[in-house]
């Protein structure tokens, strides 16, 4: 995530460290070699949207139904009052949970707030599914100029999606794009991990069988 000024409010603005994210994202033709599978760093990631429904907050913490979930910090307190329509995400990468709110600042960036929670936490938010959610690898690996890229390749109804995506420090950054990337999809909301996961979500209770 990169620095970043909160623009002006009826309040003082407060310089923010860290809590916006900056990314460009595009397709991936799965389908040929898959040079991001080696020398990278796998992880087994499933996400879980509309977790917003389900959380309370206050001016020190996030809960659900009276379960602790995460603190906030100054900071993230004075972003969490600015965000306009904050959408929340419940990851469970490998073995740890991550809460993750988003609102939407604009294309390419994005405030972003997140914690660990402990695993009981997760199961009090997670018993109020189930959620729109994804599966997926995701493979990290540096590109040709050093950044990071992120490329997850989606399991189940979603098998042969392939999205790569990579984080700046500024939206006018210089970025070498490795030549088995495809179109780009910044900002195309179609294409973000809860639309796929409400797309998937719909599909299967479209399919469900009717009571008679």
């Amino acid at each position: 995530m990169s620095r970043w000024s909160l623009p002006p409010t009826n309040k003082e603005a407060v310089p923010i460290p860290d809590l916006v994210e900056i990314e460009r994202r595009f397709l991936v033709d799965g389908r040929e070699e898959k040079p991001w599978r080696t020398g990278s760093t796998a992880h087994t990631i499933e996400q879980h949207y509309g977790v917003e429904e389900h959380i309370q907050s206050n001016e020190r913490m996030l809960s659900c139904d009276g379960v602790f979930l995460a603190e906030f910090t100054s900071e993230q307190h004075a972003v969490w009052r600015r965000m306009d329509t904050k959408i929340g995400r419940l990851r469970r990468r490998d073995t740890v949970w991550v809460l993750t709110f988003k609102s939407r600042i604009d294309a390419a960036a994005a405030y972003e707030l997140e914690w660990n929670v402990h695993a009981e936490a997760a199961a009090a938010l997670m018993a109020h599914g189930p959620y729109p959610s994804v599966k997926k690898t995701r493979y990290v690996m540096n590109g040709p100029d050093g950044h990071a890229w992120e490329i997850d390749e989606f399991e189940g109804a979603l098998a042969g999606v392939v999205l790569a995506e990579v984080e700046l420090d500024s939206v006018d950054e210089a970025l070498a794009i490795p030549p088995w990337v495809s179109h780009e999809i910044t900002g195309l909301a179609s294409w973000s991990n809860r639309a796929l996961a409400q797309t998937l979500a719909a599909t299967m209770n479209t399919h469900e069988p009717r009571p008679e």
